[in-house]
């Protein structure tokens, strides 16, 4: 049995969809499991990482587990539950920033990606490491601005990024669960294309069949309002991510394609299937 913790989110919930089309046995962890709307051939168990009483029923019999988790949460109820439970195989949704051999993570993000692939590795599981910078699913945030025009405004507009579709981030976590040859590799996953955020709006407007704009804004003021409702370092360290790209194509491979046989879907791809969240 697979488990996927993460399951309602979007890669969490791709990855779900991955297994079950692959034939594979799926479970599904959610805090509601009665609302979770995923694939009927999974099976969805109630369980909350914050109380790991809830845990056990989960992962009973699971031998391969897939992890996709919200910045900050404590992993080790979970990853002790899943020790004892026989888990033999775990893949973790990373991050792009962290830094093999660094003494010090340069940022939050980084050192806390960092620190759950140390506590996964002290489980004794087989492991696997998937670490993508900017997916394109965060273009959902634009979704807001658009209801009420034509204009995105945000900061570092020629911040670039190689987007990826969670489809292809979900192919390469199923080929990492269930075949062999991936125990103890880090894939750093990217999109087909470096792409700068104006492009990828310009891009954006033309699946949506609108023209649109990008209005840059300055980032000082936009740091300091989201700080307010986020976590500032974690604000800081998102930005300073983002500024470093600027003018700087960003690293795209093929590691995608060597993975699951098929070259990555383009930008262009990822916003036609997702027009409807725009609507």
């Amino acid at each position: 049995m697979i488990l996927v913790v993460g399951a309602t989110g979007h890669f969490g919930r791709e990855t779900v969809q991955a297994l079950v089309d692959a034939g594979q046995p799926v479970r599904a962890l959610s805090r509601t499991p009665e609302s979770a709307a995923l694939p009927a051939e999974a099976e969805v168990v109630g369980g909350d990482l914050t109380r790991p009483s809830t845990l056990a029923p989960a992962l009973a019999g699971v031998t391969r587990m897939f992890l996709v988790l919200p910045y900050g949460m404590d992993t080790a109820p979970l990853l002790r539950a899943a020790a004892e439970a026989g888990v033999r195989r775990i893949v973790f949704l990373s991050s792009g920033a962290v830094v093999d051999g660094a003494a010090e993570q340069p940022d939050v993000i980084a050192a806390y990606h960092h620190e759950v692939e140390q506590a996964v590795r002290a489980t004794g599981a087989e492991w696997t490491f998937l670490r993508i910078f900017f997916p394109a699913i965060n273009s959902l945030s634009m979704a807001m601005q658009l209801k009420g025009g034509d204009i995105v405004r945000a900061p570092y507009g020629e911040a670039t990024s190689a987007p990826i579709h969670e489809q292809d981030v979900a192919a390469v976590a199923a080929a990492a669960l269930t075949t062999d040859g991936h125990t103890g590799k880090i894939y750093d996953l990217t999109g087909p294309q470096s792409l700068t955020q104006a492009e990828q709006v310009r891009l954006l407007g033309e699946a949506l069949g609108r023209r649109l704009g990008f209005e840059e804004l300055d980032a000082g003021p936009v740091r300091e309002q989201m700080s307010r409702f986020m976590d500032g370092d974690f604000v800081n360290a998102l930005f300073d991510l983002m500024e470093a790209t600027v003018g700087k194509p960003a690293t795209v491979n093929d590691v995608v394609e060597r993975i699951t046989g098929r070259a990555p879907r383009t930008y262009a791809q990822w916003a036609a299937d997702h027009k409807a969240d725009f609507s």
